[in-house]
């Protein structure tokens, strides 16, 4: 089976408290910061009937921009392929391979980018986001997003320090899980699910975003070229480029609840494989969070992929069995969540 890769990120990182810090400010805040990079299009730009407003961010493999819809008149976010070690920008706005020994590679590149942007438009759900138009121009491929508005799951977690509720980890994961679950079923792969990449919508509704170059890199679940990971969140597999698939993104689900409970991301797999200090969650969180809820973290973080749940099934099957909460929880989720400005399915209108 062809597994293709759906958010293979292309902005660089670099380790901080997360295990990384991404140089690019998104969609993700309600107020996006520009961005200066060399060979961003201009404000103003036209790319068919959307208008560039200004740079959100980019790396090694695209530039993002927000853009504002002509036609519908809406806002957007627009993905362009342009890989700074391969190619730059002409002053027509097209873009160029940077050398014909670059060239093939280029092309390639930007064949795996147009056809996994065929494939994340057949994506439609309410957790994901929606990819509505991509197209070719200035020689190269643009992906076209909704834009959503909101505070990533990194944001808040960093704000309170970790330890959200057990009721706010049950509402904001299942769901995800939801959305995740629709993307294996179209053997797409998502790996690098993190904070960073969860988006808290007005009204508390989850949704897995995608910043990166949507690239088939991985070709019957072995990788085919570059790829870029997160550490703390991405298994052995992924550093050792070894059998991937949807254990794989399960792993990294799991390390985003971690996250949720320990305010840090678990400890790199690449370490864990040398000398393994992971402290289990059963134990660490033992006080603050039911047990059942803890040993699906521990499952998804196994470090032996076939131990790990493989299906997403799997998962929600396990988290369709948690007991209640018990009661006396120290933090009420109402509370937590009116914070965040946010409200569950569940609470007073």
């Amino acid at each position: 089976m062809r597994v293709r890769v759906f958010g293979l990120h292309v902005y660089l990182y670099k380790y901080c408290r997360w295990g990384f810090a991404s140089t690019a400010e998104t969609i993700r805040n309600n107020s996006p910061v520009p961005v200066k990079l060399e060979h961003a299009l201009p404000h103003g730009a036209m790319l068919h009937h959307y208008r560039i407003e200004q740079t959100l961010g980019g790396g090694g493999f695209s530039i993002v921009y927000l853009a504002v819809d002509t036609k519908a008149r809406m806002r957007v976010v627009i993905k362009e392929y342009l890989p700074s070690s391969q190619a730059m920008r002409l002053p027509d706005e097209s873009v160029e391979s940077i050398s014909l020994e670059a060239s093939n590679t280029f092309r390639q590149g930007m064949k795996r980018f147009f056809d996994e942007a065929a494939a994340l438009s057949k994506v439609n759900h309410p957790n994901i986001v929606r990819v509505v138009d991509f197209f070719r121009e200035n020689n190269t491929i643009y992906l076209v997003m909704l834009h959503e508005e909101g505070k990533d799951l990194r944001w808040h977690i960093k704000k309170y320090g970790g330890q959200l509720s057990e009721k706010f980890i049950r509402t904001v994961f299942p769901p995800l899980l939801e959305g995740l679950g629709a993307l294996h079923a179209l053997n797409l792969l998502h790996l690098d699910i993190k904070p960073a990449n969860v988006l808290m919508r007005p009204g508390g509704k989850p949704l897995l975003l995608d910043f990166g170059a949507a690239q088939a890199a991985y070709a019957n679940n072995k990788p085919l070229g570059p790829h870029t990971l997160t550490p703390g969140f991405a298994p052995l597999e992924q550093h050792q480029r070894g059998h991937i698939g949807a254990w794989t993104d399960l792993y990294a689900f799991g390390a985003t609840m971690y996250a949720c409970m320990a305010g840090r991301a678990p400890p790199p797999a690449l370490v864990r494989a040398e000398h393994d200090t992971y402290k289990p969650a059963v134990i660490a969180f033992e006080r603050r969070y039911t047990k059942e809820l803890l040993e699906i973290v521990d499952w998804c973080l196994l470090m032996d992929q076939v131990h790990r749940p493989q299906r997403v099934d799997d998962l929600q099957s396990a988290f369709a069995a948690l007991p209640p909460p018990a009661a006396g929880a120290p933090e009420d989720e109402t509370t937590l969540l009116g914070r965040f400005g946010l409200r569950l399915p569940w609470g007073k209108k």
